[in-house]
């Protein structure tokens, strides 16, 4: 087992977008990034351009919960240390509410609801030994305000916003740091097999920088979150949004 002296953050969602983005950035920060992606081909090669030794890809399905448990125990077997969980992965679909297929919202949930509760657990005994750690949950402005065709993804980011206000208060005395990002609209290969050109643009006149986010807006506002200067922030939801 090394000890590394950087500290070491595990991404999921990692293989391309907003969570390679994040991951990216901070491996360029100085972490020790493990890049989770059921995807993994995405993964290594953000590996390869990154450099093997800040980056480590891990192909594994986080909607198992003994996968997660798994692969949280083989990187504290490996560095010895786990300093923050970045729970971004997420599988969209967008229909209107009476069409919703019951594959496709327990799909949605297992991913963007079930993912971020089994990382947590399985994260919590070693957070709890150090008296400290830093998770961050990735929401949306589709929690609070509806949105056409979105009824099951606003549910699950409704249930990723409870959760982050909740989990901050019950891990809040053990050093525990439970944060989330409320991203904008930000195009990345994924939200555009949900969402066209039209869309898009009716997202920009919405947003009052007049401008669409970029994953590297949202990986920015992550590493604040999961940094030092943020030692005294919990329980916060941080609009990433240009001002949506």
């Amino acid at each position: 087992m090394s000890n590394p002296k950087e500290p070491v953050a595990v991404v999921t969602g990692a293989g391309r977008g907003i969570g390679e983005a994040i991951a990216a950035r901070l491996a360029g920060d100085g972490w020790i990034v493990i890049a989770v992606d059921r995807d993994a081909e995405g993964v290594e090669r953000l590996e390869r351009g990154v450099g093997v030794g800040r980056v480590h890809a891990v192909r594994a399905d986080v909607t198992d919960r003994a996968a997660v448990a798994s692969l949280i125990d083989d990187v504290l077997a490996r560095f010895g240390r786990v300093d923050a969980v970045v729970n971004n992965a997420m599988w969209v679909r967008y229909a209107p509410l009476a069409e919703m297929t019951e594959d496709t919202l327990d799909g949605m949930f297992a991913i963007g609801v079930k993912a971020p509760f089994w990382m947590t657990q399985a994260v919590l005994p070693h957070f709890r030994r150090r008296g400290a750690g830093a998770i961050v949950n990735v929401s949306s402005p589709a929690a609070t305000r509806g949105f056409d065709g979105s009824s099951a993804y606003s549910a699950v980011k409704g249930a990723v916003t409870s959760l982050t206000l909740q989990a901050s208060r019950e891990l809040g005395p053990d050093g525990i740091r439970v944060n989330a990002i409320v991203p904008g609209a930000v195009p990345t290969p994924g939200a555009r097999e949900v969402v066209d050109d039209e869309g898009y643009e009716i997202r920009r006149a919405m947003t009052a920088l007049r401008r669409l986010g970029t994953p590297d807006d949202i990986a920015g506002a992550v590493a604040f979150l999961v940094g030092p200067d943020a030692a005294f922030v919990t329980g916060h939801l941080l609009h990433v949004d240009g001002g949506l």
